[in-house]
């Protein structure tokens, strides 16, 4: 009887071993790099005009990102992880070309003073790995700037002109603001049309 017992605690100690490495490979890991989505909105009635889908890397208490973890003169996926997504909702003016609206990925190559800033419409790859010239949409350059130390990679947008919106990108003290034009009016009012249909309820 004993000699079961400890028969069949042997059988369990060994089924156990073999498969604990099936449990383990079965398990989602988590991502230590957070995901965020940025909009820009007139109101939160109206649709949307700009998205930004990116990785939020963390520069660890290094206020100077760029130059040492971010290389100059280097393509950079702007952010972490799969490349940075930006969506259009209307025609868009980047740099001096007209961009119809639809899904790109924003790659960007930093310097110390002035970054060059991609769109491409070569669309779900990793990071830079997969770029592409081929697959460039538009290119301009931009002045940076600098502000208040940032831990965390961010994008952000705001208001400029009457058809005119700022992309900022900030991480550590480095800023860069990318402008984004509306091609005609009637792009940029495209999105008031939904104020004529719906109704505001306080």
């Amino acid at each position: 009887m004993k000699k079961s017992v400890n028969r069949r605690i042997i059988i369990l100690i060994l089924t156990l071993i073999i498969i604990a490495p099936v449990f383990s490979q079965g398990s989602v890991k988590v991502d230590e790099t957070p995901h965020d989505i940025a909009y820009y909105r007139e109101t939160r009635i109206t649709k949307p005009l700009v998205k930004a889908l990116y990785g939020r890397p963390s520069n660890n208490g290094n206020k100077d990102v760029f130059g040492t973890q971010v290389p100059f003169n280097e393509l950079w996926r702007t952010g972490a992880n799969e490349a940075t997504e930006i969506r259009f909702y209307n025609k868009v003016v980047f740099g001096d070309t007209v961009i119809e609206a639809g899904t790109y990925v924003l790659y960007t190559i930093p310097n110390m003073q002035e970054w060059e800033v991609i769109i491409s419409s070569n669309t779900d790859v990793i990071g830079a790995f997969q770029y592409d010239a081929m697959f460039d949409v538009a290119r301009t350059t931009v002045p940076v700037r600098k502000g208040e130390n940032i831990e965390t990679f961010a994008i952000s947008f705001r208001k400029q002109e009457r058809n005119k919106i700022v992309m900022t990108l900030g991480w550590g003290t480095t800023r860069v603001h990318v402008p984004l034009g509306f091609s005609t009016d009637e792009d940029y009012a495209s999105i008031h049309d939904v104020l004529g249909k719906k109704k505001i309820i306080n």
